[in-house]
């Protein structure tokens, strides 16, 4: 019997607001949370969020930007 493998997760999101390194931490902090997140990158000059991992769901990084204090649209 074949036992599907999580798929691999690599999305970037746009999140407005974010302007220093408590906003990084913020959001670095919530991000990590989500099951199976391998890494966060955040990028304050660029407002983007790199997530990479397993089996991520899309609306969980979304609701923990959101936890964080801030929007998130997918890039």
């Amino acid at each position: 019997m074949h036992t599907p493998r999580p798929y691999l997760f690599d999305s970037a999101y746009l999140v407005d607001g974010m302007s220093c390194e408590h906003c990084r931490v913020a959001v670095t902090e919530e991000v990590e949370k989500v099951p199976g997140v391998a890494s966060v990158d955040v990028d304050l000059t660029a407002k983007l969020v790199r997530v990479t991992g397993t089996g991520v769901e899309d609306r969980s990084v979304v609701a923990a930007i959101d936890e964080a204090g801030y929007d998130a649209v997918a890039a």
